[in-house]
């Protein structure tokens, strides 16, 4: 297990499309909770949920079905407690959240390895993604994170980890220490944003030509070959 104050690397990993597939659930719970609140159906296009934040996608939704009541941040707030609701129901269908190639083994070795420190940053809000992360035992490996429930922009997410991360890990880090793992061109976007690098992996909804458009640092079909990523991760 990762020993406080010994990190040389920060390795912030995304949730879905990356870690897991819950297979759509997420998707289906927000629907299913907006639905219920304003007794009309919802859709929404599969790249409005990709790498954004929970909050962000309802307010998007929401707009899309020409919906702006007064009072929008509380609105908001009560389709994210319903929506959590309609999660934990889907969760307990038969069919498993399903751990991506690699996952298992890669955050296994990271864990035991003492030169990296692990978190999240997803645009879930927390509960959301520890509901998700929890039916596979995942999150075990994640004692700290920035979560869609911290801020509405993604790019926000980050120095919010870090600082997170200063704390548990008792040591300071620096930007070049921290990696951002993920399946979409936001995740590539928000590690930009703040001077870190990322690793993009082809496991969600974005092709391998779609994620070398944005140029990541590093760029994977997936998280397979645990020794290689880990070499990677320990540049």
């Amino acid at each position: 297990m990762t020993n406080h104050g010994s990190i040389r690397r920060l390795l912030l990993f995304d949730v879905d499309g990356t870690l897991i597939l819950s297979g759509g659930r997420g998707s289906k719970a927000m629907k299913a909770a907006a639905q219920a609140m304003f007794q009309r159906p919802f859709t929404m296009e599969f790249r409005d949920f990709a790498g954004n934040t929970d909050r962000a996608i309802i307010r998007t939704m929401l707009l899309k079905h020409d919906i702006s009541p007064p009072d929008f941040e509380e609105t908001i707030d009560k389709l994210l407690e319903n929506y959590l609701v309609h999660l934990a129901r889907l969760l307990e269908e038969d069919h498993p959240v399903k751990v991506l190639p690699g996952v298992w083994e890669l955050l296994e070795a990271l864990w035991q390895d003492g030169r990296f420190g692990l978190g999240l940053v997803t645009g879930n809000i927390e509960a959301g993604a520890r509901l998700k992360l929890e039916p596979p035992g995942l999150n075990r490996f994640f004692p700290i994170g920035a979560f869609g429930s911290d801020h509405i922009d993604r790019n926000q997410l980050p120095p919010l980890a870090i600082k997170k991360a200063e704390q548990h890990y008792r040591q300071p880090i620096a930007p070049e220490q921290v990696w951002i793992i993920g399946d979409t061109p936001r995740d590539i976007e928000c590690a930009k944003a703040n001077r870190l690098h990322s690793l993009a992996v082809a496991t969600g909804g974005w092709t391998l030509e779609d994620l070398r458009r944005h140029h990541p640092d590093v760029l994977l079909t997936d998280l397979s070959d645990t020794q290689r990523v880990i070499e990677i991760l320990s540049r």
